[in-house]
């Protein structure tokens, strides 16, 4: 199977059980092979909407020590792309832990992200490649596929 980004949608909606996507993500997390690719980006978005839920980071913590969940990117040596990308998704707009995770999708060719961020429809791997993601359809339905725009 090719490697796995994780996103934070998919990971929050796992570990809270009020999550309307929580069986989604515990269905898909369930098929994959771990551990599961990331970024910091990612972990600090997911501890700050849990913490919000008023759940303790223990359980994002506990998956990356049990190493679930790796952190394969460092922005040392990726800044000039991440500045690219996010100046050039502007519009809509692109956060930083989307950028991440596009740039490792681009060192990553194989790699299949895990969203719920509709916005990967719109991104693209070095300026023109389609991301192949992993996310609900419309009828709440696991999709892959190349999505189109």
């Amino acid at each position: 199977m090719p490697p796995i980004l994780l996103d934070t949608g998919p990971l929050v909606a796992f570990l809270n059980r009020r999550d309307r996507y929580h069986a989604w993500a515990k269905e898909r997390l369930a098929e994959l092979q771990p551990p599961l690719q990331t970024c910091e980006a990612v972990l600090s978005e997911t501890l700050f909407l849990l913490r919000r839920a008023r759940q303790t980071p223990d359980a994002v913590l506990e998956l990356v020590q049990r190493d679930l969940i790796r952190v394969t990117f460092g922005l040392n040596g990726e800044l000039a792309p991440i500045r690219y990308l996010m100046n050039r998704y502007a519009s809509l707009p692109m956060s930083f832990a989307d950028a991440c995770l596009v740039r490792l999708a681009e060192l990553q060719p194989s790699a299949l992200v895990l969203t719920l961020d509709n916005d990967f429809r719109i991104y693209r791997r070095h300026r023109r490649e389609k991301i192949t993601a992993i996310m609900p359809s419309e009828t709440n339905q696991s999709s892959v596929a190349k999505l189109e725009v």
